[in-house]
């Protein structure tokens, strides 16, 4: 009867509680801000071995390729899809307000040279790129090799992910300079099978300047910085075999969509502080 009693009293074991909602937040603040600090120094780290480092010889030259001609194919017929169906959306809203065409390639070109083109490139390359870094660094990681490059007194950023974030530099901005290229042909066409505007006509560079371009390229520079940094960074933290590569490879898509979201945003926004439209 004691025991009994002893069991129902309120001196008995406590219940544990989950966490509060301000616990919760406060919880993935602390993530957040430890995860910005990592990836900080996966950026400064990067930036220093491209400098001072000592990279394996044609890394460059492989990872360029692997980036560029086996990206070139999905990008083009990506961005040819969307210039076809941006041109063919526009032309259907000015022929509803003004049935005027004549500026029609021109506005295309200007939004193609300072956004669409950087950004829905840049887009389709975290998903082509991104992915396949997170996936190489990550294997790399559950199978213990960068765990043997450390033991040979080599960093995997210096090994690893320089040879990745300079071609990524470089081809990133060919291929968006030439996607963008494609889809303001490929808009031509619709245009001229759709609406009937001639090519000399939509053929039009006037209001593109000296601003669009320099956002645009800054742009490129800064998406094709983003992705191999963000992506790096999630194959570096890999952990839990091929569950957790796949998991990597999920994380280093969405950030690094997310990374060019943002940067988006605030080049934009300089942008159009510096060189109003």
């Amino acid at each position: 009867m004691s025991s009994v009693g002893t069991a129902l009293t309120p001196e008995g074991p406590e219940h544990s509680e989950s966490p509060g909602l301000v616990a919760r937040l406060g919880g993935a603040a602390i993530d957040a801000a430890r995860g910005a600090r990592s990836l900080y120094s996966v950026l400064v780290q990067t930036l220093y071995y491209c400098v001072r480092g000592r990279r394996e010889k044609g890394a460059l030259a492989r990872q360029m390729y692997e980036m560029g001609n086996r990206s070139l194919f999905f990008l083009s017929c990506t961005m040819g899809f969307m210039g076809m169906i941006m041109v063919y959306q526009a032309g259907l809203q000015s022929e509803r307000i003004v049935p005027d065409f004549t500026l029609l390639g021109a506005t295309y070109l200007e939004l193609l040279v300072r956004d669409l083109a950087a950004s829905l490139g840049a887009l389709m390359l975290a998903t082509r790129i991104g992915a396949g870094i997170a996936a190489e660094i990550g294997s790399m990681v559950v199978t213990e090799q960068v765990d043997a490059l450390r033991m040979c007194a080599a960093d995997p950023i210096d090994f690893l992910l320089v040879p990745r974030f300079l071609a990524s530099l470089m081809m990133t901005t060919v291929l968006i300079i030439w996607a963008g290229a494609l889809a303001f042909l490929v808009g031509s066409v619709t245009a001229y099978f759709a609406f009937g505007v001639r090519f000399g006509t939509f053929f039009n560079g006037d209001l593109v300047d000296h601003g669009d371009i320099i956002v645009g390229l800054t742009k490129c520079i800064a998406y094709g910085a983003a992705i191999p940094i963000v992506s790096g960074h999630a194959g570096l933290s890999t952990f839990g075999g091929s569950e957790g590569v796949g998991s990597a490879t999920t994380r280093a898509v969405v950030s690094s969509s997310l990374a060019i979201i943002m940067l988006n945003f605030f080049i934009s926004t300089a942008g159009y502080l510096v060189f109003p439209s």
